[in-house]
């Protein structure tokens, strides 16, 4: 509710649109042919596009922290309320991973073989995933997801509109789809949960612990299971 007061009472938004640019290339991306979808820079396009609008977008608003809401007022309610959904999504999440999508034929031995897997795990854990767990927020649900809300408005139809769009820009996006492969369908109802959760505390702390948590206990568990 902090949150919420604060941008409230903040200047009017500028250049919310910079937000439909990354959203615009993840859709331009399966436009093209396979063989440019294979290209590593282009796959990364969306992102790149995505930190330059928000550093772009920032210049212009003076009040960036509080427009992404990441004013530290409340954050220890936030972080508890983000791990204890990071808790819940990584169980739901790991249980679908390792029974139920295998029990259906479905693949999960190439997640041995993901950037993520053949990193040092301490380099991943827990320092690293933490780092992507708040950038991707910074990105998806600050950036993207924020700046739907102010161009959609207030209503509820605006604020189910930003938090689904979000949460399916960050389901699809090339790289996401990729790595990922089938499991990347796992990403929508993260991406609506962290929405959600957004909205609910007015934190974008919420969310950075929310996914980092739930990455924690994937990763764990993951590495754990095919040693």
């Amino acid at each position: 509710m902090h949150g919420a007061t604060a941008i409230a009472n903040s200047p009017p938004e500028r250049a919310a649109w910079l937000a439909l640019l990354p959203i615009l290339a993840t859709g331009l991306y399966y436009a093209l042919p396979a063989s440019l979808q294979q290209n590593l820079w282009i796959t990364f396009s969306p992102q790149l596009l995505a930190y330059g609008s928000l550093a772009a977008w920032a210049l212009v608003n003076p009040g960036w922290k509080t427009a992404l809401r990441t004013d530290t007022t409340g954050i220890r309610p936030a972080l508890k309320w983000g791990a204890l959904v990071g808790v819940a999504l990584g169980a739901v999440n790991l249980s679908l991973i390792l029974q139920i999508i295998p029990d259906l034929g479905g693949d999960i031995t190439f997640l041995q073989n993901t950037p993520h897997a053949h990193a040092p795990a301490w380099m991943m854990f827990p320092a690293g995933i933490a780092a992507i767990g708040i950038l991707v927020e910074l990105n998806f649900r600050g950036f993207q997801m924020g700046r739907l809300l102010v161009l959609f408005g207030g209503s509820t139809a605006g604020r189910i509109a930003a938090v689904v769009i979000s949460a399916l820009v960050f389901a699809h996006d090339p790289f996401m789809v990729r790595i990922f492969q089938h499991l990347h369908v796992i990403a929508v109802w993260d991406g609506l949960v962290w929405g959600i959760l957004l909205l609910r505390t007015g934190s974008l702390y919420a969310t950075m612990a929310a996914h980092t948590v739930e990455v924690w206990i994937l990763y764990a568990w993951l590495k754990l299971w095919f040693a």
